[in-house]
């Protein structure tokens, strides 16, 4: 095996510390962010009273930081053209599956998917289809996560009715 190649006795820079030849930001299509929107589409989402606890303790600990994430994922990616918002649900479901060791926000994925009307049958067939490609153990942990959404989601109905 032979040793690798020194480096050249160009610049010390990397290229990381180059701009891009003959691109400017202005050559480039705005990603447009739009905070209001943002805001519309989490309450639509979560609802406006997990909206309110979630970002309430999470700007507690790290000010700023839900404001930046509605901001540029609900009010940036999620309003970008090309997939409907339930497209960009079964998608979430998959990522965060297939991430593993991301439960919260799996089951608060799970909970969004049934307020904008995926059915159980739908949740559970697309985290069953994740096992050849994920594999098994995390296709399971995401039937987990999913069954106990379902179960909370069925005794907070019932919890309703009854009322």
């Amino acid at each position: 095996m032979s040793p690798a190649p020194a480096p050249s006795s160009g610049s010390a820079s990397g290229p990381a510390d180059r701009a891009p030849v003959g691109i400017t930001p202005a050559d480039l299509a705005p990603a447009p962010l739009d905070r209001a929107a943002g805001y519309a589409l989490l309450a639509e989402l979560a609802g406006p009273q997990t909206q309110a606890d979630t970002l309430g303790r999470l700007d507690g600990l790290a000010p700023g930081f839900p404001d930046w994430i509605v901001t540029t994922l609900f009010g940036g990616t999620y309003q970008r053209p090309g997939l409907a918002l339930r497209d960009r649900q079964v998608a979430n479901l998959a990522a965060l599956t297939a991430l593993g060791g991301v439960e919260p926000q799996l089951a608060d994925h799970v909970r969004n998917s049934l307020r904008i009307g995926l059915t159980r049958e739908e949740i559970t067939e697309v985290l069953v289809h994740l096992a050849p490609y994920v594999g098994v153990p995390k296709a399971l942990a995401g039937l987990r996560v999913a069954a106990a959404t379902f179960a909370e989601a069925e005794a907070g109905a019932e919890g309703v009715a009854a009322a």
